[in-house]
């Protein structure tokens, strides 16, 4: 057995809530321990299959690509479906990609991470998509470590640079009293414990369209893609020969925000961070400059921007800080100094969307309908009650995902929407 010296104030904290009994060795208790996942990167490479339609239980983002929608299913794969009749979408094919979480699409060239690795699909026959590129260790990746972790089973971890950390699970362990000693812990199963404090971007026709909370973004023949800190810009020039041309590194410029989402409008990239919004200039694709940024306290935000207004969601609570949920309207007219036109407070806000002075915010009510031709004066004018966390607003219709589902609406007069059909997994 090992074990550790429990600190007095944890272990009374502990104590008011043991349930279990004394029995010979001393007392129970039942918690729970994180675990890291280890995973083999040549096993992940070698599971990547291209197979017919398949069903997913997975939380996912859209992607739309001509008349291809893309759901993106989170560690499990690509869903891509013919959305030529929204009404009734054909379920086309699957790639099978265990690490995936962003994609992006230029002249039927498909790129997407999976985990470390960027890896190039070319998708210009749909019976017949191929695999092009692989580009090995070229992405950052850090499985994200879950919040409020009191128990860690730090005995777990790669032991060779073919292993990584995939992710974490959660399971329930028995922790014994020894000898009713209240300074020591003896754990079954030999586990250690710690405690710890712990129409959108697109620009032409070649290039599709992600949702607000993208990451990966194409302009001309730059690749973009964030990690916590830093943007990553690759040349795709040739999708067989990519190349990593810089890794920005934000702190120097938005002091140590999280990056989380990306836009890009003209020549302009608009970063949503957990400090607030950061614009860089693309005027050299090659080469990102930092030119603004608007900030607010510490919230979870994507944004999205339409001719010289800029919309944020910004929500509070938990990992993403203790703000008012919210909707910012921000002036870009001036690139150089963004200023707020005005706030909408609005709970618990996710992504959103802009078509023609309509802004589209999906919350826990569902997906609200602003009238935002007066940026100083959005107005709430219809809210649809569907599960949705995100939206895209195309020249044609709306396109909206939940958890598993993803919902296609037509416009109608006064901020109407009308649902077209849905696909449910």
């Amino acid at each position: 057995m090992k074990h550790k010296i429990l600190p007095l104030v944890l272990f009374v904290a502990m104590c008011l809530q043991l349930t279990n009994c004394n029995n010979d060795d001393g007392m129970l208790d039942t918690v729970a321990v994180t675990v890291p996942v280890i995973k083999s990167k040549s096993e992940i490479r070698n599971s990547i299959a291209i197979t017919d339609a398949q069903p997913t239980n997975s939380d996912g983002k859209i992607y739309v690509y001509t008349d291809l929608l893309f759901y993106i299913a989170q560690n499990s794969g690509i869903h891509i479906f013919n959305n030529q009749n929204p009404a009734s979408p054909i379920n086309l094919a699957f790639i099978q990609l265990e690490g995936v979480n962003d994609i992006s699409v230029k002249n039927n060239i498909l790129y997407a991470d999976n985990y470390m690795d960027l890896v190039v699909f070319d998708i210009s026959n749909l019976s017949n998509i191929q695999l092009v590129n692989t580009e090995e260790d070229m992405l950052p990746y850090y499985a994200t470590f879950p919040n409020d972790v009191a128990y860690y089973q730090d005995n777990i971890y790669p032991i060779s640079e073919d292993e990584f950390i995939a992710g974490y699970t959660t399971v329930q362990m028995e922790r014994v009293l020894a000898d009713n000693d209240p300074s020591i812990y003896n754990w079954n199963d030999d586990v250690f414990w710690g405690w710890e404090d712990f129409d959108g971007a697109a620009t032409a026709n070649e290039v599709g369209v992600g949702g607000s909370y993208a990451k990966f973004q194409i302009f001309n023949n730059a690749l973009y893609t964030i990690s916590d800190y830093s943007l990553l810009t690759f040349d795709i020039t040739n999708y067989n020969a990519i190349t990593q041309v810089s890794e920005t590194w934000m702190e120097g410029w938005f002091g140590g925000a999280v990056l989380e989402t990306t836009f890009i409008r003209k020549d302009y990239m608009f970063i949503g961070a957990t400090n607030g919004m950061h614009i860089v200039g693309l005027q050299d694709e090659f080469n990102p400059v930092y030119t603004s940024s608007f900030l607010h306290a510490t919230g979870c935000d994507p944004v999205v921007v339409e001719e010289n207004t800029a919309y944020i969601t910004v929500r509070g609570g938990n990992s993403c800080g203790a703000i008012e949920d919210q909707v910012n309207v921000i002036d870009v007219s001036d690139i150089t100094s963004p200023v707020e036109y005005s706030t909408y407070f609005l709970s618990n806000p996710y992504g959103l969307g802009i078509k023609d002075n309509i802004l589209y915010v999906c919350n826990d009510d569902g997906i609200n309908v602003f009238n935002a031709a007066n940026p100083s004066d959005i107005v709430l004018e219809n809210t649809y009650n569907v599960d949705s966390r995100d939206v895209i607003p195309l020249s044609s219709h709306l396109i909206s995902v939940g958890e598993n589902v993803i919902h296609q609406f037509s416009y109608t007069d006064n901020f109407g929407l009308e649902l077209i059909g849905t696909i449910q997994f």
